[in-house]
């Protein structure tokens, strides 16, 4: 199977210094400082990363669930919010990701979408490589085409 990779480099000292994380793949390269991680400034981040990945394989896992059931879904859209705070004992740590997936489905009903999306919510491999955070919520929806 196929081995992903990605690459960040820090420079300096925390608080002033800043960094740079690169895809292997050369399609995405980005800056990142505290301020971007834990402000507002300019840049990215890790939470910000996770959340991308969360989303692109929860939609895709959904998608092959569906399929799989004989189900072709039209479109499936999910966002991801990864939020990071301090941890009891200091330090800081992924508390909650909440993913909102919008799909168009034609051809099942709402409790067998809900049952199918709630089962990708712990099946896709990005939720289950972070099975660690206490709590991943789900909003999932149909809407019409």
């Amino acid at each position: 199977m196929a081995v992903r990779k990605a690459d960040a480099t820090w420079n300096g000292n925390l608080g002033e210094g800043s960094g740079a994380m690169n895809m292997a793949s050369g399609t995405w390269s980005g800056p990142f400082s505290v301020g971007s991680r834990f402000g507002e400034d300019a840049g990215t981040n890790p939470e910000e990363l996770i959340a991308a990945a969360h989303a692109g394989c929860y939609s895709m896992a959904l998608t092959a669930g569906l399929t799989r059931a004989g189900i072709e879904p039209t479109r499936v859209s999910t966002s991801a919010r990864v939020h990071i705070n301090s941890a009891p004992g200091g330090g800081f740590a992924i508390d909650r990701i909440e993913l909102d997936c919008e799909a168009v489905v034609p051809g099942i009903d709402d409790a067998q979408f809900q049952e199918m999306a709630e089962a990708t919510k712990t099946g896709c491999p990005v939720s289950a490589a972070l099975a660690s955070v206490p709590e991943i919520a789900l909003n999932a929806r149909l809407v019409e085409a």
